[in-house]
């Protein structure tokens, strides 16, 4: 099951690895498989791709970076069961974990990313050595949220050109520059039989009970309780999804948590501020996660014009 075929020219994944039930999830990984790992996990509507900045930043530092696309999205596959609940999607980083080989990893998340790796921390069903948070928290702004859901759900019929795919895509992020090369959006959609273009998600994962807030809130703030490892949160200085007063409830909730708001950034903060995003996130592991390299900087100001 998928929502059609891959554009041409639209890279393939690295590495393929099993996931729960079977699923395949797609990924790439970046630097030397013997060098402490850090996993990657994208927001909903993203894909693999949306780290591939940071992955070479973390490659260069020493680190093992691996990202994968979650199931349902980009290159995985979609659950043939429909499940996209959060206890199946904290099973499959566990899959990765393992298949990698590198025992205790770092875990970075944005957005569902975030909340499947503060599960998979704070109810012990991964033992990592750091875990940084991307514009993520247990208490997040229902609008914001209404916001994706409505994004992810715009067009079901498909889109008639990529001019349309990439005029969805800026009215979403107005703070972005619209590319003037549509390629790049071919990690964004797949083309149907029909000529349309839809896309990359399972249509089914907006309808999974993760999107039932509260009870979400209850399991994330419980998990934050528990955090005893290293932690950073970072939150994007423009997001309409994790306010300033939630990011600062986590802070209360886990006292140790480093804090770092990433101005001019929205919600992809990666994206928005790729140059700021990636030099917080190779400071704290440096010092969280140590290497024998000296750490990097990253000097570009804007991140791909993935949704």
């Amino acid at each position: 099951m998928s929502a059609g075929k891959k554009l041409a020219g639209t890279s393939e994944p690295l590495h393929f690895w099993n996931g729960a039930g079977g699923v395949r999830l797609a990924g790439d990984a970046w630097g030397d498989t013997s060098a402490p790992l850090v996993v990657l996990q994208h927001g909903a509507g993203q894909t693999r791709h949306a780290w591939k900045g940071v992955g070479k930043l973390l490659a260069s530092a020493g680190y093992y970076a691996v990202a994968f696309d979650a199931r349902g999205h980009g290159d995985s596959d979609w659950a043939p069961d429909a499940r996209y609940d959060q206890d199946i999607m904290v099973e499959d980083p566990s899959r990765v974990i393992t298949a990698c080989g590198n025992g205790r990893p770092a875990l970075v998340g944005a957005s569902m990313g975030g909340g499947t790796s503060l599960v998979a921390v704070g109810e012990d069903r991964v033992d990592a050595t750091a875990l940084l948070l991307v514009d993520v928290a247990p208490q997040i702004d229902h609008d914001g949220v209404a916001k994706i859901r409505s994004f992810m759900s715009q067009n079901p019929d498909g889109f008639d050109s990529l001019e349309e795919v990439a005029q969805a895509i800026a009215n979403y992020q107005p703070q972005r520059r619209r590319p003037k090369n549509l390629d790049g959006l071919g990690k964004n959609v797949r083309l149907g039989a029909d000529g349309k273009y839809r896309w990359h998600w399972d249509p089914k994962f907006r309808r999974s009970p993760h999107y039932d807030l509260v009870a979400r809130q209850h399991r994330l703030e419980a998990c934050a309780r528990r955090l005893k490892l290293p932690t950073l949160l970072v939150r994007g200085g423009l997001s309409d999804v994790l306010t300033e007063q939630g990011a600062r409830e986590f802070l209360q909730l886990c006292p140790h948590c480093e804090y770092v708001d990433v101005p001019d950034a929205a919600h992809m903060v990666a994206g928005d501020r790729n140059d700021v995003f990636g030099n917080a996130v190779v400071e704290f592991l440096s010092r969280a996660v140590p290497t024998t390299r000296p750490t990097p900087q990253v000097h570009q100001r804007q991140g791909t014009a993935e949704a």
